[in-house]
């Protein structure tokens, strides 16, 4: 694998894991927010609306990680 387009993937890659993980933040803040004024099992719909980004983070992470040790190998 060319060095420099792995660079490029990887980091292309970890933008996007920031962008899950500010938007899973942002949910979890609003979840917060609706147990703090009471409402707990809106804010368990609210904090379950994080599943999707996180798994999206992950696989990210993942596929970054892949990228890495193939373009070690090369």
């Amino acid at each position: 694998m060319d060095a420099h387009l792995g660079e490029a993937t990887i980091k292309a890659y970890l933008a996007e894991i920031r962008n899950r993980l500010d938007r899973a933040a942002g949910i979890g803040r609003a979840a917060d927010a609706c147990a703090g004024a009471g409402f707990h099992e809106k804010g368990l719909e609210v904090a379950l609306d994080t599943e999707q980004l996180l798994s999206e983070a992950t696989a990210l992470l993942n596929a970054a990680s892949l990228i890495n040790r193939v373009a070690r190998q090369s």
